[in-house]
C-alpha cells in the first residue's frame, strides 16, 4: 500500500513540476511499469534526441530501486546495448548508493547528468569506454550520429496521434488541392473559356 500510494504522489509531483526536459507517466494504467524520456542536453552529442526509457517498480519500492532502462540506443560508456545502466544510484548498498529518500524525479535527473557527463572509469562498455578517454572527437561524432539515427524522431504516443491528424488533414487538403492540378490542358481552357 505504502509503494502504490508514494508513488502516485511521485507521478503527481512529475507531471506538475517536472525536471528540465524529462517527463515519466505510467504504462497503460500499470503503475508498477512507467515510461519516461529524456531530452538530450544542450551542448552535449545527444542534443535535440529524445531518449525513451522504462521504470519497472519492484514490490519492495521504495527500499529496493526501480530498474531502469534505456529503450532508444544510446552511444554511451555507462549504458550498454541492452539499455541497462551503470549508475549507482541505481543499486543498493554495499555497491550501490541507493537510499529509500531517493525518488524516480531524483533517477532521471542523474540519468540525464550522467548523459552529459560520462563516467568513464565505470563502463559498461570498455571499448566505448577507451574511445571516450583516447580519442573524445570520434566519441562525441560516434554518439551524434546515434543520436540522430535513433533519437531525433521519437515523439510520446500522445504527440504522435496529434501529429498522426494534423498529417492526414493536410493529405487530405492536399489531395483536393491536386485534383485540380490533374486536369489536362484541354479541360483547363474549356473551364477557363466562357
Amino acid at each position: 500500500m505504502q509503494r502504490a500510494s508514494r508513488l502516485k504522489r511521485e507521478l503527481s509531483l512529475l507531471t506538475t513540476e517536472p525536471p528540465p526536459g524529462i517527463t515519466c507517466w505510467q504504462n497503460e494504467d500499470q503503475l508498477d511499469d512507467l515510461r519516461a524520456q529524456i531530452l538530450g542536453g544542450a551542448d552535449t552529442p545527444y542534443e535535440k534526441g529524445i531518449f525513451n526509457l522504462e521504470i519497472v517498480v519492484p514490490e519492495r519500492y521504495p527500499f529496493e530501486p526501480p530498474k531502469i532502462r534505456f529503450l532508444t540506443p544510446i552511444y554511451h560508456p555507462n549504458i550498454d546495448s541492452a539499455g541497462r545502466i551503470c549508475l549507482d544510484v541505481l543499486k543498493l548498498p554495499p555497491k550501490g548508493a541507493w537510499r529509500p529518500s531517493l525518488n524516480i524525479s531524483t533517477l532521471l535527473t542523474s540519468i540525464q547528468l550522467l548523459m552529459a557527463e560520462p563516467n568513464p572509469d565505470d563502463p559498461l562498455m570498455a571499448d566505448i569506454s577507451s574511445e571516450y578517454k583516447y580519442n573524445k572527437q570520434l566519441f562525441l561524432l560516434n554518439a551524434k550520429e546515434w543520436t540522430e539515427k535513433y533519437a531525433s524522431q521519437q515523439k510520446r504516443p500522445l504527440e504522435e496521434k496529434i501529429n498522426q491528424s494534423e498529417t492526414s488533414a493536410t493529405n487530405e487538403s492536399t489531395v483536393q488541392k491536386r485534383k485540380g492540378s490533374n486536369m489536362s490542358k484541354k479541360e483547363k481552357r474549356s473551364r477557363l473559356d466562357p
